[in-house]
């Protein structure tokens, strides 16, 4: 059975710590070599202990598609993240590239704008 946290920053498919004695959940006849985030809200996470055979198997199917929870297009390159103005601990969306490649280039004008006001200094 996989653990459940309590509010958590870090993001769906995070690697964390593997206490000793731990198996896996789907061979309890293995001991869990990696500890992978899974589902993730504002409220925690799953913790999912896998074996080396469910390890390799789980790096088959990295690639995710469907509709991106900001612009809502169907997408080929959705990854898990979060607004930074909804804080660390805050949801976790489903954004295309092109959604984050947008607000990095948003975040980028308003920093260099935030920036150029202390040239006058």
């Amino acid at each position: 059975m996989a653990d459940v946290t309590g509010p958590i920053s870090s993001l769906p498919g995070s690697r964390h710590f593997v206490p000793p004695g731990t198996v896996c959940d789907d061979h309890p006849d293995r001991l869990a070599v990696a500890r992978i985030q899974g589902e993730t809200d504002s409220f925690g996470c799953e913790m999912v202990d896998l074996c080396q055979e469910c390890l390799d198997n789980r790096g088959k199917h990295k690639r995710m598609k469907g509709r991106c929870d900001w612009c809502k297009s169907e997408a080929y390159d959705l990854r898990h993240h979060r607004d930074f103005e909804e804080g660390t601990c805050g949801p976790v969306y489903m954004v295309c590239g092109a959604c984050i490649s947008e607000e990095t280039k948003a975040l980028a004008a308003e920093f260099d704008a935030d920036y150029e006001d202390y040239d006058d200094y």
